[in-house]
């Protein structure tokens, strides 16, 4: 994710993995081998450790996460890692690895590993408090007893990085209306909207709800037991309060984009290397034959929290001055020879792993629109923004429904925003490799709407 105020650098994380990988391998080597022997102990715990981390969810802090809650997740960790590395000494026979010696080194190990959170943590909220960085700008909205605790706490604790811009109330004396509320929030920059549920009707939730997701706004609540307690939403503690969040996207834990992220370079650099650096002299050839012009079509859009990138495609149109404003339709005449033949095998897609490659986009993921169609779309079409929330994709699930290309209805752009976020809030590994083996088979089969 890019870095940008109000955010954990993305750097965190895997320096995180990496100090605590060292620390595996480094104390491995001085308890239990004096040579390069212990590979396979290095390798196996290594690859035990980053397994047991995602299970256990041992990188997951925030910056409301309690200290009880870390000293928690260290305990877990290491219980059961340790008694990984007494399978793995039995593994592999190793003679230096003892009981005693594995008991001394898993000490050590908890020790520094400790050590090193709980410094990254407390450096953290040093940096947020004295400095003012790595904040959010948060607005509360209501004015009942746990929305004055919300605020007191924010007010009071500038170390978990959250600063408070105001206090809106839609009741009483000083009230304001949704839409005065929804303009604070917009000409403030506001990352965060707090609000009490209980103070809110449904018209007014609703039109919240709607705003945030549009507007890109994370929203969260402070709950009303009777009307949010069976929902199934993601309920979160900073200090004593409890705080509901709306929607629970796994691409918002650090594990799923990383790893994300490693599926993308491997897959585009494969590409990149076996497919398109042969492919690209043979059809750049093909296409200056035909049309004067470049090779690649290089267009604005929009990506990653509606950030614009340029996106690559081979180029399959003449040049013309209405390539950034009118979509492609069936049969268009500004569509090359060579070009239908790129656009019905989808070939002229290929060059968008270089926006993999470069993080600009992911191999799965909502499709990017040019910068005319989002706009037109984001004032249309309701929760079209909620597609930004996560990158862009060569292909995605909404395109294997049978929702890709022109958009000839409205049916069709409200239902490719409905799978959008259907995949947001159910992405998985699982079916990210779903959605490529569909394509690949609609590859083959061909696709009535490549055009």
């Amino acid at each position: 994710m890019t870095i940008r105020q109000g955010r954990y650098s993305k750097f965190l994380r895997p320096i995180s993995y990496f100090i605590d990988l060292l620390a595996v391998n480094g104390f491995g080597y001085l308890a239990f081998f004096e040579n390069a022997q212990g590979l396979n102990f290095f390798l196996s715990a290594s690859l035990s450790w980053i397994v047991l981390a995602t299970v256990t969810q041992f990188y997951e802090v925030y910056r409301f996460t309690r200290l009880t809650v870390i000293f928690t997740k260290l305990i877990k960790h290491f219980v059961v890692f340790t008694l990984v590395v007494l399978s793995i000494s039995a593994l592999w026979s190793f003679d230096t690895m003892t009981p005693k010696a594995i008991g001394r080194y898993a000490a050590l190990l908890f020790v520094a590993v400790a050590l090193a959170k709980y410094f990254i943590y407390f450096a953290l909220q040093r940096y947020r408090s004295d400095f003012g960085g790595n904040y959010r700008r948060t607005v509360v909205i209501g004015s009942n007893g746990n929305v004055n605790s919300l605020e007191k706490f924010f007010k009071e604790n500038p170390e978990y990085g959250y600063k408070l811009y105001g206090t809106l109330s839609l009741q009483g004396p000083d009230s304001i209306s949704i839409e005065d509320c929804c303009q604070f929030i917009v000409a403030h920059n506001i990352d965060e909207i707090y609000c009490s549920e209980k103070e809110l009707n449904t018209e007014q939730l609703n039109e919240l709800i709607d705003f945030a997701d549009n507007n890109l706004k994370i929203i969260k609540f402070l709950p009303d037991e009777k009307r949010l307690s069976s929902q199934n939403l993601t309920r979160d503690y900073y200090d004593y309060i409890p705080v509901i969040s709306l929607r629970n996207m796994p691409l918002e834990l650090s594990f799923n984009r990383q790893m994300k992220r490693f599926f993308d370079i491997i897959f585009s650099l494969f590409v990149l290397i076996f497919l398109i650096s042969w492919l690209t002299p043979i059809l750049g050839i093909l296409i200056k034959l035909e049309t004067r012009g470049p090779v690649f079509f290089k267009q604005k859009r929009n990506g990653f929290n509606n950030d614009e990138f340029i996106c690559f495609k081979y180029r399959s149109m003449v040049l013309n001055k209405d390539a950034d404003m009118i979509q492609v339709t069936k049969d268009d005449e500004r569509v090359t020879f060579i070009g239908k033949l790129l656009r019905r095998t989808s070939i002229d897609e290929l060059p968008q792993f270089i926006n993999v490659f470069l993080g600009d986009m992911s191999v799965v993921g909502p499709r990017p629109h040019m910068l005319s169609h989002s706009q037109m779309y984001a004032s249309s079409v309701d929760k079209f923004m909620v597609r930004h929330f996560v990158k862009p994709g060569i292909t995605g699930l909404a395109q294997i429904k049978g929702f890709r290309g022109e958009v000839e209805s409205p049916n069709d752009i409200i239902s490719r925003v409905k799978y959008d976020i259907y995949y947001i809030e159910n992405w998985s590994p699982l079916l990210d490799f779903k959605i490529i083996l569909h394509t690949i088979y609609n590859f083959i089969r061909g696709d009535k709407k490549a055009y």
